[in-house]
């Protein structure tokens, strides 16, 4: 870290990675391949040309689909868009509730975030400054964008989610700046709502924003993230879930899903993280924090503000989502993005068994009193593939991925960890074995994702030790431990099981694999 402080203070010219690279492997997974292809015609006609492509008999395959679009897309027919959600009977007098969740939980959230894009600052001249937002500064794009942190030097107490890292004119564009227009959108003034914290300073620059206006000049495309939680699963993945979206918002050249960006994180705290692995999906490049700039004007020749966690009616936190439906297709493909970049493997059985992934927890709270009774009646069911882990300790976050891509029930209890459904199987089962009262977040969470959810059915079978001990409210469900009747938990893992075994694309996944049915 020392190194790179004092190699900053000089102007920092990146090496870029080279568009021939990109256009020869845009490192997506073969699912999106087609959908990037047909954003991008001239990649294709590229790669088409380029025998060094690494997809070109990909794009002369019958694999290829011409017409295929992500669904936020202007002429997107239904039948085209990458997945479209599942939706329970429509009754009489109700708005259509597939495109209610569309727009709420899907690409079609997207496609409103795209249509709401407006100019707060024009340039004037080519190498000008320019900034573009979405409605309350959700998102927002910047060029040739200044930002000075030389206030940074006298704060005292380190910095999250604190609204006054930049004074006015600490932010600025030479650029016609809409002072007024920017004005009313700053409504959602929070911390992790929207971007109206910083660019209520932003001020027109007397000149050229260029090397010779700051201390350091960042060429790469630089993502600016406020994050949440960062040792919360359900938290930190609210963050990478947003930045994956904004990739989309920020989808206007072959090189948009590059891994050349750069990523600086809001705060002068040192990012630490178990999943810190998350972000070698998005970029090969350390991650920044505000304690890389200190005392520094840097301008940055392409600026991102993506979309952050706590948005109001954002995704997929405050997400106000219609019963009914399930399976977005933004969710599925950022699972399947993930997985790819981080080189997450496939592992084939040889015996047809459903694997089922019990998570321990080793925290105070929420701890199966009886685990090994309930291991027990499992690992007599020869049906059955059996593993207890605890993610707690000594796994690394890829390795826990690789254990939950190759699960097909993943039981636990109310906890982030049970996040990991977000990289199930798409035929897997969720069993939350019991909420402790808060029913709809994790069974919001696979509906999303768009795996089956089940959760305990009979209280009457389940002891807690005590009524919880919630250090400010006093009685609290998710602040004891349980105990589980043996034969009711075997019952609804059978239940679990079943919708696995029942699922088309499970028995194409055997068909395919040739899984020996013989125990």
């Amino acid at each position: 870290m020392l190194a790179f402080e004092l190699f900053i203070k000089f102007v920092v010219l990146y090496c870029v990675q080279g568009v021939e690279d990109v256009l020869r492997n845009p490192n997506l997974p073969k699912e999106h391949l087609s959908f990037y292809y047909n954003t991008f015609p001239d990649a294709k006609k590229h790669c088409l040309n380029d025998k060094k492509c690494v997809n070109r008999d990909f794009l002369k395959s019958d694999k290829y689909d011409s017409e295929a679009c992500w669904g936020f897309e202007e002429d997107c027919g239904k039948k085209n868009a990458f997945q479209r959600p599942e939706c329970a009977k429509v009754f009489e007098g109700q708005n259509d509730p597939e495109e209610t969740f569309y727009s709420q939980a899907d690409f079609g959230y997207v496609k409103i975030q795209k249509e709401e894009l407006q100019s707060y600052c024009k340039p004037k001249y080519t190498q000008d400054s320019s900034l573009v937002c979405t409605k309350y500064l959700r998102y927002c794009k910047g060029r040739h964008i200044m930002i000075d942190f030389i206030d940074l030097l006298n704060k005292k107490e380190p910095l999250r989610y604190d609204m006054d890292v930049l004074s006015k004119g600490q932010i600025t564009g030479h650029c016609k700046l809409q002072k007024s227009k920017l004005n009313q959108e700053i409504d959602h003034l929070g911390a992790l709502q929207s971007w109206a914290p910083e660019l209520r300073f932003f001020e027109e620059h007397r000149n050229v924003i260029d090397g010779e206006t700051c201390d350091v000049v960042v060429k790469e495309p630089t993502y600016i993230m406020k994050i949440d939680a960062t040792y919360n699963m359900y938290h930190h993945f609210c963050d990478f879930f947003n930045l994956y979206m904004s990739l989309f918002l920020n989808q206007s050249q072959p090189d948009a899903f590059q891994n050349n960006r750069r990523i600086l994180i809001w705060e002068t705290y040192n990012y630490d993280s178990p999943f810190a692995d998350t972000f070698k999906a998005f970029t090969d490049k350390p991650v920044w924090t505000l304690n890389s700039f200190k005392g520094k004007k840097v301008c940055f020749e392409t600026v991102v503000l993506p979309l952050l966690p706590r948005l109001i009616f954002g995704l997929y936190y405050n997400t106000p989502l219609i019963s009914g439906c399930e399976k977005s297709g933004v969710f599925r493909a950022f699972s399947e993005f993930v997985l790819h970049r981080l080189e997450v493997p496939k592992i084939p059985q040889k015996v047809k068994r459903v694997r089922v992934t019990i998570l321990i927890r080793r925290t105070k709270y929420r701890q199966i009193l009886n685990v090994e009774e309930l291991l027990d009646k499992l690992y007599s069911n020869l049906k059955y593939d059996v593993r207890a882990v605890s993610f707690e300790r000594g796994i690394t976050f890829k390795d826990q991925l690789k254990i939950v891509r190759n699960t097909d029930v993943l039981i636990g209890m109310h906890g982030a960890g049970l996040t990991h459904l977000l990289f199930l199987p798409n035929w897997a089962t969720l069993f939350e074995l019991y909420h402790c009262e808060d029913p709809n977040c994790y069974k919001d969470l696979s509906r999303l994702r768009g795996i089956n959810y089940i959760t305990w059915e009979d209280d009457g079978k389940l002891v807690r030790q005590d009524s919880g001990h919630h250090p400010e409210v006093g009685a609290h469900a998710k602040f004891t431990n349980y105990s589980f009747d043996k034969d009711e938990f075997a019952r609804l893992v059978e239940k679990a099981a079943n919708s696995v075994l029942q699922n088309q694309e499970y028995r194409q996944f055997i068909k395919d694999n040739r899984i020996n049915d013989e125990l």
